[in-house]
């Protein structure tokens, strides 16, 4: 019974990370500090350049980050910690309060007016990022550093490295063997590090404490690169069959001459094939982000209300949390694989042979 309980606190403390600080600062029981829901929505879901942990007597507990920057104004490279853009204006830059730059680093030109330098700093989703696929890598790698060890075909694996070995065939067998054909062993390496890289920035996204809940794969810039280099093996890997099909396809003439209409459509679907796995991997996420974050509010937006009103909507909240959390686990396993079985479908096409009567 024992790992039941730790279960449920686990799923509790996943489907309440904001009333979790909330209530180490002392936020919960203040009625007079009103809930700004769009600091509280996006400011968990947005990037920023420190890492915030927790707030102990109204003061924020953060892990400040390098700030990496190139001036375009001539004034050359400076790196510093973040924690000197909290004091308002340093060295020249400054942190945007409004306009186009709102949250970013800004560089102070003599005019007053601002610009953005070179940004290469190590913002709150890098770092996740780095974590993430440090984490991955130990992981994979001590998979297969258990292979090297042991003779599989005597021993069969327990544990994590089971687990792993049950994921990969799962993904092997039935997305990529199964969308891409004959060749599949050529893309394999690429599709599986997509699934997993997706899968466990998608499980960290969910962790409320560090080195957790860096939205990562629900930032789109992040899907943009996925995205890209799903484009990039679809079309510079993609034989002759499947070129033809984009310039000359197999439909009446008049389509593709003197107007070539389908020709046109073909290669906007193209860019619109990566596009919409851009969106889908983005939108999802970072809607399940916001859900639960929506719901948490709800302890404190009743929070005047009234004990008995509050308690109400806090049970409902507490049960409606685990449950949407619970969701966001499946939904974390269905978007990596998703993804990658899309990919490995446009690949596929990619790849099709010589039409035979």
């Amino acid at each position: 019974m024992r790992w039941r309980w730790c279960i449920f606190i686990v799923l509790m403390l996943m489907a309440f990370p904001s009333a979790a600080k909330a209530a180490a600062s002392g936020e919960a029981s203040s009625e007079e500090v009103e809930l700004d829901m769009d600091e509280y929505l996006y400011g968990h879901v947005k990037d920023s350049y420190e890492w915030h942990i927790t707030t102990i007597n109204g003061k924020p507990v953060s892990i400040p980050l390098p700030v990496i920057l190139i001036s375009k104004t001539g004034r050359g490279m400076h790196v510093f910690s973040s924690k000197h853009l909290e004091e308002g204006e340093y060295e020249g830059f400054c942190l945007a309060k409004e306009g186009r730059y709102e949250g970013k680093v800004v560089e102070m030109r003599p005019d007053g007016t601002q610009v953005r330098p070179w940004d290469f700093s190590v913002t709150k989703n890098v770092l996740g990022l780095i974590i993430n696929s440090a984490l991955l890598l130990f992981i994979v790698l001590g998979t297969a550093n258990w292979y090297r060890k042991h003779d599989a075909a005597e021993e069969a694996p327990k544990g994590g490295v089971g687990i792993m070995e049950m994921m990969v065939t799962m993904v092997e067998d039935d997305i990529i063997k199964d969308c891409v054909g004959e060749d599949y062993k050529r893309y394999s390496p690429y599709l599986l590090t997509a699934f997993f890289f997706i899968f466990i920035n998608n499980l960290m996204g969910i962790v409320p404490f560090f080195p957790g809940g860096a939205n990562i794969t629900g930032n789109i810039a992040v899907t943009l690169v996925l995205a890209l280099f799903t484009f990039f093996a679809i079309n510079l890997f993609g034989n002759k069959y499947y070129w033809k099909d984009i310039l000359w396809p197999d439909v009446p003439t008049w389509l593709k001459v003197p107007i070539p209409l389908m020709p046109v459509i073909e290669i906007i679907g193209m860019f619109t094939k990566p596009f919409s796995l851009m969106i889908r991997l983005f939108a999802n996420i970072l809607a399940g982000h916001l859900m639960i974050l929506g719901v948490v509010a709800m302890v404190f937006l009743t929070a005047k209300m009234g004990m008995a009103i509050n308690s109400g909507f806090t049970a409902v909240a507490v049960v409606l949390g685990v449950f949407m959390d619970c969701l966001e686990l499946l939904v974390a396993f269905i978007q990596a694989y998703v993804f990658t079985m899309l990919s490995a479908v446009f690949i596929g096409l990619s790849r099709q042979k010589a039409e035979t009567n």
